[in-house]
């Protein structure tokens, strides 16, 4: 089978294990039946940004052209540090959008991919934001009306707890297996200051998370189709947003956002 179009960050539906979708271009691959098999996918050296659609020859921010990093909504500073949004003030760069991403139920959650760490997600990312950081388990912390405050509680947390997932420890599924996430749990909300610990999240429940891997590497080497146009190999799995090939080979498919690739499989 061919496929050709611009790609997007891969869509996932379930948990047990995780259902992958690779869209290009008009089509949607499903990535589970081929997990085992030779794919072939070929960069025409063509990005479009995928906000605007315009042809850029250097991708921003996963996938904008410059003048979209600069002033499109979903680009903006916010989506990376949600301590940084405005849209509760009436300040942004799209307030039609930010009342639709801003200004909505956020979680604050802690999650294991490799060690714990701390983050925040839109109420209807849940567990689209966990799978795409390739977490194994991830309990909700706390509930809060809007991006600002889910920011606040983050930042008071990163004292504690890493913000950022080990992308190595992760593809290496080098979990740590003896975390009392529940405990955690109880630990982080109390390190947090009253004000702030009225947002605790009632629901304890731990999402356990199941990725369609054969194998996991031991060693990894990250692709970019910046430095070769065509990767192939075969599919030995799927984590995050990252395809795993043999030999220890990976690819950040979030990363490519707006190539325009021929695949083959």
């Amino acid at each position: 089978m061919q496929h050709e179009g611009n790609i997007l960050k891969m869509r996932t539906e379930g948990i047990g294990p995780v259902q992958y979708f690779l869209p290009v271009g008009a089509a949607e691959i499903h990535l589970n039946p081929l997990v085992g098999q030779q794919v072939s996918l070929n960069f025409s050296g063509r990005i479009n940004c995928i906000s605007c659609g315009k042809q850029t020859k250097t991708s921003f921010g996963q996938g904008f052209c410059y003048n979209c990093l600069q002033t499109a909504p979903e680009a903006s500073e916010s989506v990376v540090r949600p301590e940084l949004s405005k849209a509760h003030l009436g300040i942004a760069r799209d307030m039609e959008w930010a009342q639709k991403h801003d200004l909505i139920d956020h979680f604050v959650y802690l999650a294991v991919s490799g060690d714990v760490k701390v983050g925040v997600t839109r109420n209807h990312q849940v567990p689209t934001r966990w799978i795409d950081q390739g977490a194994s388990f991830a309990i909700k912390l706390a509930c809060t009306p809007n991006r600002h405050i889910a920011g606040i509680i983050e930042v008071f947390l990163k004292k504690f707890y890493s913000d950022k997932t080990d992308w190595r420890e992760m593809l290496k599924n080098e979990v740590a297996t003896n975390i009392d996430l529940l405990g955690e749990k109880e630990k982080a909300l109390g390190f947090l200051p009253a004000e702030l610990r009225k947002y605790t999240e009632n629901d304890n429940k731990i999402t356990r998370i199941e990725y369609p891997v054969l194998k996991y590497p031991q060693k990894l080497n990250s692709l970019s189709f910046d430095k070769q146009p065509q990767i192939s190999g075969i599919l030995k799995g799927i984590k995050g947003q990252y395809l795993i090939f043999d030999e220890g080979n990976v690819l950040n498919i979030r990363k490519h956002n707006g190539y325009w690739l021929e695949i083959n499989y």
